[in-house]
């Protein structure tokens, strides 16, 4: 089932997300919903709180990024096989010189701006049958396990950009929270006037 992606200024975005254990309550069914919701936007990533569920959990498939030409054959190859659901994620560490991307999201529609994160990231999670594991990302891959590990953490992409850009992307940000824009996906939007 296609769930309503949570817009901009909702605050369970900004709610460090709870961890979870195996008899959280219609697990496996909210997992399938949000790979729904994800392939439905187009998006790589999703994250729980994003569908207005403030728990640890996240879903990527990074296929899409193998479409792109600069990367290298086994760069691509890796993206393609990449999906994986995330739970009670935590971060170990994150190595290398920051690199700058054009990183957007769906809860953010229309906004895209460069972000810096380094290149190699090393997690601790448990998959959809809670097993614990310990894995290693780089580039892209990285990249997007640490944009979706934020969203467990209450931190938005827009918070790592600078203030003057901040305020560049003030006025869209307002009208992303009130509704006041055009999506091809299904939203819920903070601060739109009821009875719409």
């Amino acid at each position: 089932m296609i769930l309503p992606i949570v817009a901009y200024g909702d605050p369970v975005l900004k709610k460090k997300a709870k961890p979870i254990d195996k008899d959280y309550p219609k697990l496996e069914e909210l997992i399938s919903n949000m790979w729904d919701t994800m392939y439905n936007a187009y998006g790589v990533g999703l994250a729980a709180p994003q569908v207005g569920v403030p728990i640890r959990l996240f879903v990527i498939d990074a296929a899409p990024f193998a479409e792109d030409d600069d990367l290298s054959a086994s760069e691509k190859e890796y993206l393609k096989g990449f999906k994986k659901v995330f739970i009670n994620a935590q971060i170990i560490e994150e190595t290398g010189d920051e690199w700058a991307f054009s990183e957007g999201c769906l809860s953010i529609p229309d906004v895209r701006e460069d972000i810096f994160r380094k290149p190699e990231v090393t997690i601790e999670y448990q998959d959809e049958n809670f097993e614990t594991k310990k894995e290693t990302f780089t580039g892209l891959a990285a990249r997007v396990v640490q944009h979706e590990y934020d969203h467990t953490e209450g931190i938005l992409f827009t918070e790592k950009i600078s203030s003057l850009k901040k305020r560049l992307i003030n006025g869209r940000l307002k009208k992303i929270s009130s509704g006041k824009i055009k999506v091809d996906y299904k939203m819920r939007f903070p601060s739109a006037k009821k009875g719409r």
